[in-house]
């Protein structure tokens, strides 16, 4: 039996979010280290599926609200090995090399505030990860007064002069 299907992640727009694969279980433990290493401010919970023995959801974070975010939607996916971290007060951009760099992390699916739908594969050991769909579709091409935005919003956020 092989069964296909999509996991909607639930949160508020502006949360962002990580999903990815990882290894063992002290991943909980040093993702955490990451997360608060790379931003001090940051508010964020973390969950993270083990694939062997008890089969348990692990859960770490310091915001409540984010932590659980991660439990609930990491209870609807329980794919084996994977993780992920709800998160406010950064961006991605300001994690994800440390996310990469924790030893049991094997790859990123996504890093984002967009709306996420996770497509899922069901066997009869498991559940795991095919793919992501993160946002939308396009809608056109970039034109000159998109491109003025773009660089007036990474000004606004303070990643460019």
């Amino acid at each position: 039996m092989v069964e296909i299907g999509v996991v909607k992640i639930n949160k508020p727009d502006e949360v962002q979010f990580i999903l990815g694969h990882a290894s063992f279980i002290k991943t909980v433990e040093d993702l955490y280290e990451a997360m608060v290493t790379s931003v001090p401010n940051i508010k964020f919970g973390l969950a993270f599926a083990e694939a062997s023995g008890p089969c348990l959801i692990r859960l770490e974070g310091n915001d409540e609200a984010m932590r659980r975010l991660a439990e609930q939607n990491m209870l609807r996916l329980s794919a084996g090995h994977t993780f992920m971290i709800f998160f406010k007060d950064a961006y991605p951009i300001n994690i994800v090399n440390a996310i990469k760099s924790v030893p049991e992390v094997v790859g990123i699916h996504c890093a984002t505030a967009n709306s996420v739908e996770i497509i899922t594969v069901t066997t009869e050991q498991g559940v795991g990860v095919l793919g992501v769909v993160d946002g939308f579709k396009s809608r056109g091409i970039e034109e000159v007064k998109d491109k003025e935005n773009r660089a007036r919003f990474l000004r606004e956020l303070g990643y460019k002069r």
